[in-house]
């Protein structure tokens, strides 16, 4: 803190006129400036010409910086962009060859004392992967890596905004990655090559021996940046040598630790009420993430958070492929339950129709939601900014392919380090997926079920959601990885649909919403009215869809995110019920829980009627 100071007071008494201020600044930026632009160019003398011609334009324009704590990203920002204007130069081009050969002087001296680390063709690698980068990625890679700015400061430097910093950075990884891949390097290299390469131009053997490079920058494991290393065809590192490489260099990011008051072992003190995370991360500098994998329409990723009027996040919450998390007062929490609306309004999306925007708009009485956007594809990732002063409308989205989103840091745990986390799942949720019962009657008719559901999207493909539902003796439903069929009693298929068509109407919180939302938003989409209304305890809502006389009410758990009861009506007369039951332990019970086999038929593929199944199941007319 003390240095930061002692630099902003240096800056505001130059820009005053004070030569001795003015000499002192240019010091120390001189050796900073130094260090980053020769991990650029690996060049001594094209350095040196390019921090002369940038401390001259400081000295020239320092007048001009309005805030003098962004200082270094400024200057920053100076010395990329005159590399850039060398570089479309021919006279670059001559120089660059010319100097090559006074470089190796110096560079042989950096070396020296990694010499017995590494071999020379490793470091040559590495250099030259980092030299065919874009000098945009090679900054973006030092400034994030080696100087630990900020995406907002390096944006600064850079004068674009914090996302598309954020897209650079991950571009400029990729761009490394795929270099270092052509000499054998596996996947998980980057991190070990970033700690060489920076060892590699450190201004010093004491600078080389203390520099880190957060393992949360580049999203790779220790132990895997190594092996990566170790694993190359070129067989010039072992693994003894890579491990010495990297003592002392990464700054790792824990996982969270469960609280001793939370977990299934230990249930958390009763609550009056349930209330959605959204409401720790609403308030000034909104800002969405939206990751969709499969792409629109399938599972959804979500980062919200909301900044305090000193730009730092104030409440977070962060819903990735292993749970559900927000974090508000220092405090973690790793919750059963997706985040929902704190008013009850159905949860929107960036990629809704506009049909669909428009029915939900005039079911709710409001328009709200974020700005849509037209993007699709797999691996599509949306970011939506906005203030308070701004109306919903005017919220800004981005939009960008981009498929190693949830390897980023924005889709990690990157809350502070001393925040305290609290783990209020039960052991169904902790495991990440579970069996479930049905039990009920329609029409005098009795119904019973089996089950399989996954609460995240980590285990969806391994533990694959899957129903068999049983009418009476008359109709057997299934819904599977396979397909959807509507089987009669002698076994036969009667109709057969697209899979995923019978957990239309029910909970499947795997895709990213709360099981309020998938019941509301599924009814929306086949254009059927809804209310919603809380209980008096506030644990519970209670979603009733409405088609014609036909009345279906939802009783759902916020906390646990699941449908409880679905009762069936018609015009005021109760038809029946289906009651859900779900299995904290599964221990007992495997042998019960039988996966329905694939069944080929010859049987055409039908249109799925989304939700409509249940109100036809409410009728007593399913098989027709």
């Amino acid at each position: 803190m003390g240095t930061q100071v002692n630099y902003i007071e240096l800056v505001e008494r130059a820009q005053r006129g004070d030569k001795e201020s003015l000499n002192g600044l240019a010091e120390i930026a001189r050796e900073r400036l130094r260090v980053y632009v020769y991990r650029l160019t690996l060049q001594e003398d094209l350095t040196q010409d390019i921090v002369q011609e940038s401390l001259f334009e400081m000295c020239r324009v320092l007048g001009k910086l309005r805030q003098t704590d962004r200082f270094w990203s400024w200057l920053y920002g100076i010395a990329t962009n005159k590399l850039h204007r060398h570089h479309r130069t021919e006279r670059a081009m001559r120089k660059a060859a010319a100097s090559e050969e006074r470089r190796r002087g110096p560079m042989k001296e950096r070396q020296g004392g990694l010499e017995n680390l590494v071999g020379q063709e490793l470091r040559q690698i590495v250099s030259s992967a980092m030299q065919k980068l874009r000098t945009r990625h090679k900054a973006v890679l030092v400034m994030r890596c080696y100087d630990g700015m900020s995406y907002a400061e390096i944006a600064e430097s850079m004068g674009c905004s914090e996302f598309s910093t954020r897209m650079l950075f991950m571009r400029a990884k990729r761009a490394l990655q795929k270099e270092l891949s052509r000499n054998g390097f596996g996947k998980g290299s980057l991190l070990a090559a970033v700690v060489l390469f920076g060892k590699i131009t450190a201004p010093s053997k004491a600078a080389a021996a203390e520099l880190t490079v957060p393992v949360a920058a580049m999203k790779v494991g220790a132990l895997a940046s190594v092996m990566g290393l170790a694993a190359t065809k070129t067989a010039v590192i072992s693994v003894t040598a890579a491990g010495a490489l990297t003592v002392g260099t990464l700054v790792a990011t824990s996982p969270p630790q469960r609280d001793v008051t939370g977990g299934p072992g230990n249930t958390p003190a009763a609550v009056a009420t349930v209330t959605s995370p959204l409401a720790a991360a609403t308030g000034t500098g909104r800002k969405s993430y939206y990751y969709f994998p499969d792409g629109p329409g399938g599972p959804l990723m979500l980062r919200a958070e909301s900044n305090t009027g000193a730009g730092r996040p104030s409440g977070r919450v962060l819903q990735n492929t292993e749970s559900n998390y927000s974090y508000s007062g220092n405090t973690v929490y790793i919750n059963n339950h997706r985040a929902w609306q704190e008013d009850l309004s159905v949860f929107k999306l960036p990629t809704d129709s506009r049909d669909l925007r428009l029915f939900l708009s005039q079911v709710e009485g409001v328009r709200r939601g974020p700005e849509l956007v037209s993007a699709r594809g797999r691996d599509l990732l949306v970011v939506v900014e906005s203030d308070d002063d701004e109306s919903p409308e005017d919220s800004r989205p981005w939009a960008v392919r981009h498929e190693n989103v949830l390897e980023e840091d924005y889709f990690q745990s990157d809350w502070p380090t001393d925040a305290r986390v609290v783990d209020n799942r039960d052991a169904m949720h902790t495991r990440g997926w579970t069996y479930f019962r049905l039990r009920g009657r329609v029409h005098n008719k009795e119904v019973t079920g089996l089950g399989r559901i996954p609460f995240v999207y980590a285990t969806a493909r391994r533990y694959n959601a899957w129903l068999k539902l049983r009418i009476a003796g008359d109709v057997t439903v299934i819904d599977s990885d396979a397909s959807a069929q509507i089987v009669d009693a002698n076994g036969a298929i009667v109709r057969r649909y697209p899979r995923g068509s019978f957990f239309r109407g029910l909970a499947r919180p795997w895709e990213g919403l709360h099981s309020m939302d998938i019941v509301r938003r599924d009814a929306a989409e086949r254009r059927v009215p809804f209310d919603t209304a809380l209980t008096a305890d506030g644990r519970q809502v209670e979603v009733t869809v409405t088609h014609g006389e036909t009345k279906l009410v939802y009783t759902i758990d916020l906390e646990a995110d699941l449908v409880e009861e679905i009762a069936f009506f018609v015009g005021s007369d109760s038809v029946g019920y289906l009651e859900f039951e779900y299995l904290q332990d599964i221990g007992t019970v495997r042998s019960e829980f039988v996966a329905p086999s694939a069944r080929s038929s010859r049987t055409s593929l039908n249109e799925s009627k989304g939700i409509l199944w249940l109100i036809r199941l409410a009728r007593g007319d399913l098989d027709n």
